[in-house]
């Protein structure tokens, strides 16, 4: 199932909106990273630079084939042998790879869907123990030029809320939720 209002502009425009190294260096993503799960992998904006830092494999998951194809195309392109782009319904069947096996599990934009709570619950499935599920997210306090409409973003404590009510999933010791500028936040959640 397609996640209510997640269209996405023009790939140059899309990749303008964030900053992809300061996010990705901000949850710590680096050589001693395996794994990784990525729902909503879109242009392979994370995708790339994510796979050039880690010494795992990015699987980028996304509903939408023409998404999955031209992840596949730069991951080409880059000649990066890490990056598994598969078109897969994870709300109907889950993030497709064994329980329990990646280190870390991204979930990028991709919570104002119907079924937060479900989307936790596979992300957490896919993560061993200790392993991340990192989350961003449009922030609803201030206007962004991007985003799902203010009424169905989630604030943060309502991530954190979802995450408690998914089992296992606990925040960061330090600083579970941060700011992204200039448009995002992020959140660690880690399984125990």
């Amino acid at each position: 199932m397609k996640f209510r209002e997640s269209g996405m502009p023009d790939e140059d425009y899309w990749e303008s909106l964030f900053d992809v190294e300061a996010i990705l260096s901000r949850f710590g993503f680096d050589a001693k990273t395996g794994d990784v799960a990525e729902l909503g992998c879109g242009y392979g904006t994370f995708t790339i630079p994510l796979a050039k830092r880690i010494r795992g494999i990015v699987h980028a998951i996304d509903i939408d084939a023409a998404m999955v194809e031209r992840t596949r195309q730069r991951a080409a392109a880059e000649n990066l042998a890490n990056v598994r782009p598969v078109q897969r319904d994870v709300a109907a069947d889950g993030f497709g790879v064994l329980d329990d096996s990646c280190d870390a599990c991204l979930l990028f934009n991709i919570l104002h869907g119907e079924d937060p709570k479900g989307l936790l619950c596979a992300a957490r499935e896919s993560v061993h123990r200790g392993g991340l599920v990192a989350v961003i997210h449009w922030r609803a306090d201030i206007v962004t030029p991007r985003g799902p409409s203010a009424a169905i973003r989630p604030k943060p404590g309502q991530i954190l809320a979802w995450a408690a009510g998914a089992g296992d999933l606990a925040p960061a010791l330090d600083a579970p939720v941060f700011p992204l500028p200039p448009w995002h936040y992020g959140l660690k959640l880690f399984k125990r």
